[in-house]
């Protein structure tokens, strides 16, 4: 994938307003830390997450997608009306039909012109609908698109910690304990050809990327129902094979790396930084160590929002953005591997 006219022209985000720290959540489950012999601070340890954030009981994920977006437009003086596509590529939707992206499309006055859809991907949904959007840009059949999304971890977290308290099984904990560093939050990016809003505006070139898949490993994480098809008696549930997942995951970020560099012909000391998707301090240092990169050049936010799915990547570069870590001139690696599994590296220049 190259891009000559794709401009990252905004990003907007929402925060969930109740913090939840890991202590917390080891403190849900005693019953089962009691029975096995384990110590609180086991899962801060294993994942360096100290707290992560909930929505609200009663809200939709498109009303915090939408309110990302609408920071996005804000943000870059850019008319709803110019906007080409709208894209949510959120794990979870507000339903199954209609897509949530239109609840979103509705909220944002979004052009009754545009392509209004939704995305999945597991964890790599935004990245995917940002090259899905980049390529209608770069075709020219659009001049600006908003890809959205927002996740929800307190329901999914709260099944899990009632399932691993009856249990009481430290092999049923190791397929379940990766769904304890799920966090929530809203993310939107607005994509442009540039010749939208205050030309004196500070625009990040998206250059362009490679993408990579091992779907062979696709039965490593299941976040679904615990039966066969959509049954509507069945309980909702979420098994990770976290040690297979972490071993081809790192496989597969390798050798898309290796991929990247030569697609770009990048020099020994490029990419200047990179954001990942946040999973956990053991991922992100397996990650780095394996791909032979100084993690000096890398920005974290999973200590305070654990892993929030889709929006993990571009919230992490809004606020990296916000904070002074990307720097006008950097070239900046988006890396993500989602559960599939699927690998995306995106090059852009801030």
């Amino acid at each position: 994938m190259r891009y000559s006219k794709v401009f990252i022209e905004a990003f907007g985000y929402e925060l969930a307003p109740h913090v939840v720290t890991t202590r917390e959540i080891e403190a849900r489950l005693s019953p089962f830390f009691d029975a096995v012999g384990f110590e609180p601070g086991m899962i801060e340890a294993l994942t360096g997450i100290k707290e992560r954030r909930y929505w609200d009981v009663d809200h939709t994920l498109g009303e915090h997608a939408a309110a990302a977006g609408q920071k996005a437009l804000d943000e870059a003086g850019i008319d709803p009306l110019d906007i080409g596509a709208l894209c949510f590529c959120g794990v979870g939707q507000d339903g199954f039909e209609p897509a949530t992206s239109c609840s979103i499309a509705d909220r944002l006055n979004i052009s009754r012109d545009a392509h209004v859809y939704d995305v999945k991907s597991a964890c790599l949904g935004m990245v995917t609908g940002m090259v899905h959007v980049a390529n209608e840009i770069e075709l020219g059949n659009i001049r600006a698109g908003l890809v959205v999304s927002c996740e929800t971890a307190r329901q999914i977290v709260d099944a899990t910690i009632e399932e691993i308290n009856t249990h009481k099984s430290i092999e049923f904990y190791k397929e379940a304990v990766a769904t304890m560093t799920g966090g929530s939050g809203a993310c939107a990016v607005l994509l442009t050809d540039g010749t939208l809003g205050d030309p004196a505006f500070r625009r990040h070139a998206v250059k362009g990327g490679v993408v990579k898949n091992a779907i062979q490993h696709h039965g490593l994480c299941h976040w679904g129902f615990e039966e066969k098809g959509m049954p509507t008696h069945s309980r909702v549930i979420m098994r990770t094979q976290a040690q297979g997942v972490l071993e081809h995951g790192v496989d597969l970020a390798l050798e898309t790396y290796e991929m990247f560099r030569r697609e770009f012909n990048l020099p020994e000391n490029k990419p200047d930084k990179f954001i990942a998707h946040q999973v956990g301090a053991g991922h992100h240092h397996r990650f780095y160590s394996t791909l032979g990169i100084d993690m000096s050049k890398d920005f974290t936010t999973f200590p305070f929002l654990g892993n929030v799915g889709t929006v993990s990547l571009p919230i992490t570069a809004a606020i990296a953005d916000e904070r002074g870590f990307l720097e006008p001139g950097d070239f900046v690696a988006f890396l993500g591997v989602g559960s599939g599994l699927n690998c995306y590296i995106l090059g852009v220049e801030w």
